[in-house]
C-alpha cells in the first residue's frame, strides 16, 4: 500500500523491543502505525507478532543504536507511513552483560543521537519517552561544566570528553550510571529543541523490574546485590513493566501536556533508601 496525504497515518518509533518498551506501546500506540526496532531482528519480530495478534499495526526493523545510519534508517522507514509522533526508546544494555565500550556506546551515544535524529523530524504535538535507570542517580554530582558537556555537546563529540574515557571509568557499572547520568541531561537540553516543534520529551527511570533480563540479572553473579536492594526499599519488592508504562502513560497523554525535559525515579524507593534508608552504604 503506498501511503499518500489522504490516508498517512500518525507513527510511533519504538527502541528496544523489551518488556517495558513493549509495555508503554500497548499503553499509547492504538490506532499507529508502529515501528519497532531492535539490534536482533528476532526480538523485534517477536516483539510486533505478539502486538499484531492483539490488534496493533507493527512492523518489525532491525536497529542498532549505537549507529547513526541505523537510528536514521529506522525514522525514514517510520515516515513511510506518515508523521513521527511519537518515540518510545526502550533500547540499550545490561552493566553485567556488556564491556565498559558498548554501554557508552548504546546507552550514552545512541541514546543521545536518537534524541537528536527524532528531534529534527517529530511532528506538532509529538511526545517522546526514553527509558533511563535509577543508576543515574547513584553516584556522586558531576561539575556543571561535565553536566553541561553531556546534556548539549554535539553527540558526535561526546565520546572524546575526557572523563568519559576507559582510564577515568572505574567498572562497568560506573559506565552504565555516567550513560544514565547522560541520558538525564540530554532529555533536558533535547527537550528546549524539541519544544521548537511543538514536541514534548521527558525520561523515566525504573528501578529493579522483573523482566526476562532482569531474571537473568537476579540468577547471575550479581543476583544477591539486586535480591537485597527491592528487599530493603520501602515498597519491598521489585517492579513490573506495567508499572513503569503507568508513568509514561501519564508523560505520553495530554494529562502531561505541562511535562517535559523531567525525569522521574520508578524504583521502590530503592534510591531514597540508598542516600537515607537501610541500603545506605556504610563506610
Amino acid at each position: 500500500m503506498e501511503y499518500t496525504a489522504s490516508n498517512k497515518r500518525n507513527v510511533m518509533i519504538w527502541a528496544g523491543a523489551g518488556q517495558i518498551g513493549m509495555a508503554i506501546a500497548r499503553r499509547v500506540g492504538y490506532g499507529m502505525k508502529i515501528i519497532v526496532g531492535d539490534k536482533n531482528i528476532e526480538n523485534a519480530q517477536a516483539a510486533a507478532k505478539i502486538m499484531n495478534e492483539t490488534g496493533f499495526d507493527v512492523v518489525p526493523v532491525k536497529m542498532d543504536l549505537s549507529s547513526r545510519d541505523s537510528i536514521l534508517s529506522m525514522i525514514a522507514e517510520g515516515q513511510k507511513y506518515g508523521d513521527i509522533k511519537m518515540l518510545v526508546n526502550a533500547a540499550g544494555v545490561s552493566p553485567s552483560q556488556a564491556s565498559i565500550e558498548t554501554i557508552l556506546k548504546v546507552d550514552l551515544y545512541g541514546t543521545a543521537v536518537l534524541l537528536e535524529e527524532v528531534g529534527k523530524v517529530i511532528c506538532d504535538g509529538g511526545v517522546g519517552v526514553t527509558v533511563s535507570s535509577q543508576s543515574g542517580f547513584r553516584m556522586p554530582a558531576l561539575t556543571v561544566e561535565q553536566d553541561e558537556q553531556l546534556a548539549c555537546i554535539s553527540a558526535d563529540k561526546l565520546l572524546d570528553l575526557e572523563f568519559l574515557q576507559k582510564e577515568n571509568i572505574r567498572d562497568t557499572l560506573h559506565a552504565y550510571q555516567l550513560a544514565k547520568r547522560c541520558n538525564e541531561k540530554r532529555v533536558m537540553a533535547q527537550s528546549v529543541v524539541w519544544g521548537r516543534r511543538g514536541a514534548r520529551l521527558n525520561a523515566v527511570a525504573p528501578g529493579i523490574i522483573v523482566t526476562p533480563l532482569a531474571i537473568d540479572e537476579f540468577n547471575g553473579s550479581r543476583g544477591n546485590f539486586y535480591k537485597n536492594m527491592f528487599a530493603k526499599c520501602p515498597a519491598g519488592r521489585p517492579g513490573t513493566a506495567d508499572e513503569v508504562a503507568n508513568v509514561a502513560e501519564l508523560l505520553m497523554s495530554d494529562r502531561g501536556a505541562f511535562i517535559t525535559g523531567s525525569t522521574f525515579l520508578i524504583d521502590g524507593g530503592a534510591t531514597a533508601s540508598y542516600y537515607y534508608g537501610d541500603l545506605k552504604p556504610r563506610e
